[in-house]
């Protein structure tokens, strides 16, 4: 490319010893994670901000490119409820979960795996890579089943959500085939049910439970926070699966984060090596996290 693309970032105030370094950096990363799966779950600032959506497809096309294996999940809250309100509907939620009518279904579908899946296909594909949707019934790929939401307050009482649901199985051998032929997996997280029904789920839980059958070597997800903080309001870069529990039972880890860390807990408890909470908002965040030393959110060890 020629720097008078304006798409490419201008170098020039970067000693050629400084750019070489930051390279040779790179260099045992790429190495040591060759031919590995990398499950992305896309979602927060870095898929609502322009700027950050092109640096996002760039960072998912460069990992491609150099031996990796990014499988791209994608969420859409705030997609969702513009759509609903343009229809002229008011989403509810209960305990923090999108209650899920029929109608409001129909919308979260066409949300998810039209508009907003679509757009991330042409971002990925504008940006040199070769980019494939998918919802989960495609190859039959997430199987589910109607979320039993228990009340946080009287454990006998459960609230209908509607078509929300939970994972009974992932059958990953359409993500396999497409990565086999050099493609990127973009999913949408629609399941179906056993009478052919359709069912939103959380995609940080689609993210996970897809990481951990994929064996893959990590699980990254973009959010709105620095990471994980400790109860002084500091970054908490390396943790393993035990000191996660001593941070849910001491309370430093609550409210909207605990599905989040739930779901990274899970995967690092079940095979994947690695999990990274990262700030979608920091520019080329899941890069640096992932092909340098410099630590851009929280990493959950399986050990």
């Amino acid at each position: 490319m020629s720097t008078s693309d304006p798409s490419t970032p201008d170098l020039s105030h970067v000693a050629p010893r400084e750019k070489a370094e930051i390279l040779a950096q790179a260099l045992p990363y790429i190495r040591q994670f060759h031919g590995k799966t990398i499950v992305i779950k896309y979602g927060g600032n870095a898929m609502t901000d322009p700027a950050l959506q092109q640096d996002f497809a760039e960072d998912v096309v460069l990992l491609k490119l150099v031996g990796l294996n990014p499988v791209v999940v994608h969420g859409g809250g705030p997609q969702i409820d513009e759509a609903l309100t343009r229809v002229g509907k008011k989403g509810q939620f209960i305990q923090g979960m999108r209650v899920t009518d029929e109608e409001t279904m129909e919308v979260v579908e066409w949300v998810l795996a039209g508009q907003v899946q679509q757009d991330i296909v042409g971002l990925i594909n504008a940006a040199g890579g070769k980019a494939v949707g998918l919802t989960g019934r495609d190859g039959g790929m997430i199987r589910a089943r109607k979320l039993k939401m228990v009340d946080l307050n009287d454990p006998e009482k459960l609230h209908d959500v509607g078509q929300v649901g939970e994972i009974e199985s992932i059958d990953p051998s359409v993500v396999k085939a497409l990565q086999d032929d050099q493609f990127i997996p973009v999913i949408s997280p629609i399941g179906f049910g056993k009478d052919n029904e359709s069912y939103n789920i959380n995609a940080d839980l689609v993210a996970g439970k897809l990481a951990e059958v994929l064996r893959a070597e990590k699980l990254v997800l973009l959010t709105n926070i620095k990471g994980v903080l400790d109860k002084q309001g500091q970054l908490l870069t390396d943790l393993t699966a035990r000191r996660i529990d001593e941070l849910f039972a001491d309370g430093t880890i609550s409210g909207g984060m605990l599905p989040k860390i739930a779901s990274a807990l899970d995967a690092a408890k079940n095979g994947v090596h690695a999990v990274h909470i990262i700030d979608g908002r920091v520019p080329h965040a899941m890069l640096l996290e992932i092909l340098t030393d410099q630590a851009y959110g929280t990493m959950i060890r399986s050990h």
